[in-house]
């Protein structure tokens, strides 16, 4: 080991642990940096800073500084949009630009804090640095603090110090916090001020363990609208207390739960539900009046288990994805199965966009697609999510479609189609050349190929089957697009920023056109 980088992210005791199971300290010290980085990392708020250059020539040629002169109000703006190495600098230039730093509400992204050029990956000699810097800001800044980004620490090894930060942030009301754990042991508990915060507004939480009950059940957040839980170890219940400590919470976040998750969602509040590269027991939606969108992505289903999807009361719920058939779908009180007698209570009819996550080799989840899809009969628009079939037990071509009967919202409803990671398997162009025959509104449809690195056809095989595909269509007018992909097997990622933007009424919509489809 010697002359190596010191560990980034392995604490002694999981490198011990890890050593006498055998394993490469090296390789697992560097997937968990990717996973972070890939994961936590890439879901984390937006924190747009702009750069700051002083020069000499912002004032006049005789000498007048002009910017001093500007209402208060305004240079409080001007600061508050600088990173805070920036905004610390405008300190030196009179003592008027002092007190305006020192009363500006505070902007602190510890990332700003990092050597020049070296972003990522972070080495441990980072940490004493910038956790340093962040205590002498926190304890120097006078004004309210907005906005807090703490991403860089090795929270274990600077307890005190993580103390000492959330009694000054609850003390000067922080609105916006980000806290992440970098990123070993992953049960570090979280220290129970978080939950005494209550000016807060926006939280994400990454690789930490959730206190006890006792103490979630003291939790307040009057004002939290959104709350973000990375690879945060809980117990089942957790997350349903802290929503019901959240009167106004409208998006709610979850990423790499690794134990069974259980969610019973009851709010008034909420709009948004993403639940990403998760375990998933349960989910049910009980009394949601406001939500709007209910997105499982990349979720697996417990060893040995289904997953359980229950809709209640949701009467806004406008898009709904990554629904799998394998998972068990009820509806108000009525399990959803093959061949169901389809009523108004078995039906979701606010549902407008719809996403399948679908295993086209597997001939009992393709038989369950068209209960699945008669259950919203009002579906505009379909994504589907062809997903890699390691063990295909049979694939199910477009006569299965033929005798399954007419699925009224294909016929008539379905405006936009489009299947992601498409390999040009049987059960895939079965499926396709269905919808192409039977759909009469659609006027858009996009193929996006599957990487050909992981496809068993290559993209020119792949292009003319789904060519193939479009001889008899039943649209007369349907943009059809096929666009390349060169991802990761199964997709890229899902992001939390995507799923919660409500300016887009379809979060599922694919963007990039790679080539049109004559």
């Amino acid at each position: 080991m010697a002359g190596q980088t010191p560990f980034t992210n392995l604490d002694p005791a999981t490198a011990a642990d890890a050593m006498r199971r055998g394993s490469d300290l090296r390789k697992l010290d560097q997937a968990m940096e990717r996973m972070l980085l890939v994961c936590t990392y890439a879901n984390l708020p937006d924190f747009p800073v702009y750069g700051c250059h002083l020069r000499p020539s912002l004032a006049d040629p005789g000498g007048v500084d002009r910017i001093s002169h500007l209402p208060r109000a305004l240079l409080h703006d001007i600061v508050s949009r600088l990173s805070v190495k920036d905004a610390a600098r405008t300190a030196v230039l009179s003592s008027r630009w002092r007190r305006i730093w020192l009363a500006t509400p505070l902007v602190l992204n510890d990332a700003h804090f990092l050597p020049k050029g070296n972003c990522w990956p972070m080495t441990p000699a980072n940490s004493p640095a910038i956790t340093a810097a962040v205590s002498r800001i926190l304890e120097a800044h006078l004004g309210p603090i907005d906005r807090v980004r703490l991403v860089c620490t090795n929270m274990n090894s600077y307890r005190p110090q993580l103390a000492r930060w959330l009694q000054l942030l609850a003390a000067k009301g922080v609105k916006d916090l980000a806290l992440v754990n970098r990123p070993w042991p992953r049960d570090l508990p979280l220290p129970a001020t978080v939950f005494a915060i209550t000016t807060l507004t926006r939280l994400y939480l990454g690789v930490w363990k959730l206190p006890d009950t006792t103490v979630l059940r003291g939790a307040s957040f009057p004002h939290l609208r959104e709350l973000g839980l990375c690879c945060v170890q809980m117990e089942h219940g957790d997350v349903d207390s802290l929503v019901a400590r959240s009167p106004v919470l409208e998006i709610l976040n979850i990423l790499g739960c690794l134990k069974g998750l259980r969610l019973r969602l009851v709010s008034q509040s909420l709009r948004c539900v993403q639940i990403s590269g998760s375990v998933v027991e349960n989910i049910a939606v009980v009394k949601a009046p406001c939500l709007e969108r209910l997105i499982l992505y990349a979720s697996c289903t417990p060893c040995g288990l289904c997953t359980r999807v229950k809709i209640g009361d949701a009467p806004k719920l406008h898009a709904f994805g990554y629904l799998q058939p394998g998972q068990v779908l009820e509806i108000r009180d009525t399990v959803i199965m093959p061949g169901i007698k389809m009523s108004t209570g078995t039906m979701l009819t606010s549902v407008k966009v719809l996403s399948l996550n679908v295993c086209f080799g597997i001939r009992n989840d393709v038989k369950m697609m068209p209960t699945f899809l008669t259950c919203f009969p009002n579906a505009e628009r379909l994504h589907i999510m062809s997903k890699k079939c390691d063990q295909p037990t049979g694939h199910l071509t477009l006569k299965f479609w033929q005798e399954s009967g007419p699925i009224e919202n294909v016929a008539s409803r379905i405006n936009t189609m489009s299947i992601r990671e498409f390999r040009g398997e049987p059960g895939e162009v079965g499926f396709l050349e269905y919808i192409f025959q039977s759909a009469r509104a659609l006027s858009t449809a996009v193929v996006v190929m599957a990487n050909p690195s992981f496809a068993p056809f290559s993209t020119d095989e792949v292009y003319s089957k789904v060519k193939k595909c479009c001889k008899n269509m039943a649209s007369d007018s349907c943009n059809k697009l096929v666009l390349g992909s060169n991802g990761p097997a199964g997709g890229e990622i899902w992001r939390f920023k995507d799923g919660a933007d409500f300016s887009f009424h379809d979060p599922f919509s694919v963007a990039e056109v790679r080539c049109p489809l004559s």
